[in-house]
């Protein structure tokens, strides 16, 4: 098929207008397969973001809205007129949107508007009963309506396709697996710049646990908190670098003091190069409540990292006991004595390192089949006019 296809992209990651970033690379590939890509940014005017053209054809407009609540809308108009204006024909067009909530929202208005198919993309799990709170209860009541119209549905693993599946009712033929993209080459060639053991003197730890995450209710991060006090009984000499920053940062650290951890936990904010963390730490430990996907535990698998999580994400995919130690989010003693026995047993922690790296590397896709997957899957999607 001829370049040929118009998008219109539905995204909140503000990282699109951020020059060299991974996401605006990222886009303009997108644009590479397609005759035009237009991206709505739900945004706020407090962000002072400007419209931008990106290389070629690729198209970013702001909703510079006012206030929270009136993003949705003011990207639904945006979106609406970006339909007309740039003359987008059925059977030629989609839209994309980036999750099933506030921009899917704004997605399912679009189509009804002009009966462009809609694919919606799913990269959380909306329907864990730990995706919980006044406000996740209205997101979970729209994925439900969005994901019901939308004419594909985009997940990252199988068992978020099964499960999207059963509570909803939606057919097989509807729901697309493409896990997201990650440079395995990139990961494994990063050189080496520092070694935890030593970057961080006043911690003199023996064993480092690494944790990668937003510092969210979500991420669960006390429970690496509780589980670190527990292996520091036996290992006194165990430490927690904590990569991230976010909502829950003051608490964590307040936590840290009630456990009387202060001399065994580094929180070093977030970082654009992991490579250094992920290379030298002895262990990765992901405590997550729910996950869509868990791109840093690929990150730490690929760099050889043996991995302690809770059973969420691509975790699910994974066999206990033989490419990480796999544990229910409610069991800290499970997920120390995992710690315990990588503490106790090197020849374990290179085995489940080097059988996570071989698992994750058969099920990850090279860049050119990711591609390609995108793109076939635009293109199905845009004949669907009938729906």
């Amino acid at each position: 098929m001829e370049k040929g296809l118009k998008v219109l992209m539905i995204s909140s990651d503000r990282k699109i207008l951020e020059e060299g970033s991974a996401v605006s690379e990222r886009m303009k590939e997108y644009g590479a397969l397609v005759e035009e890509l237009h991206i709505v940014l739900l945004s706020d005017v407090r962000h002072g973001l400007k419209d931008k053209q990106l290389p070629n054809n690729v198209w970013v407009y702001t909703t510079h809205s006012y206030l929270n609540f009136l993003r949705p809308i003011d990207a639904c108009r945006l979106g609406k007129k970006i339909v007309f204006d740039s003359k987008f024909v059925r059977g030629k067009s989609i839209i994309t949107v980036q999750d099933p909530f506030e921009c899917g929202w704004v997605g399912m208005r679009i189509k009804r508007k002009w009966r462009i198919p809609l694919e919606v993309q799913l990269h959380t799990d909306p329907f864990s009963p730990y995706f919980s709170g006044f406000l996740n209860s209205i997101r979970k009541t729209i994925a439900r309506k969005v994901l019901h119209h939308a004419d594909s549905i985009r997940v990252v693993t199988e068992g978020l396709k099964s499960k999207i599946s059963k509570q909803l009712k939606i057919e097989n033929s509807k729901l697309k697996i493409l896990p997201i993209y990650v440079d395995k080459e990139k990961i494994e060639n990063a050189p080496i710049k520092f070694d935890l053991h030593t970057h961080y003197p006043w911690h003199p730890w023996h064993f480092v646990l690494l944790a990668v995450s937003r510092l969210a209710p979500e991420k669960n991060l006390e429970l690496a908190l509780a589980v670190l006090a527990l292996v520091r009984k036996r290992f006194p000499d165990t430490g927690l670098v904590i990569v991230g920053s976010g909502p829950e940062e003051t608490s964590l650290k307040l936590k840290v003091k009630s456990l009387k951890l202060e001399d065994g936990v580094a929180f070093v904010g977030w970082q654009d190069d992991l490579s250094s963390f992920y290379k030298t730490a002895d262990a990765f430990i992901q405590t997550s409540l729910f996950e869509g996907y868990g791109l840093s535990l690929v990150e730490a698998g690929l760099s050889g990292l043996p991995v302690v999580t809770t059973s969420v994400g691509i975790a699910l995919e994974l066999e206990h006991n033989r490419d990480a130690y796999i544990y229910p989010p409610s069991y800290p003693e499970l997920l120390a004595q995992g710690v315990t026995d990588l503490i106790e047993n090197s020849q374990k922690r290179e085995n489940l390192g080097t059988n996570l790296k071989h698992t994750l590397e058969h099920k990850l896709l090279s860049k050119a089949d990711y591609m390609a997957k995108i793109k076939e899957n635009w293109e199905k999607t845009a004949v669907m006019i009938n729906r």
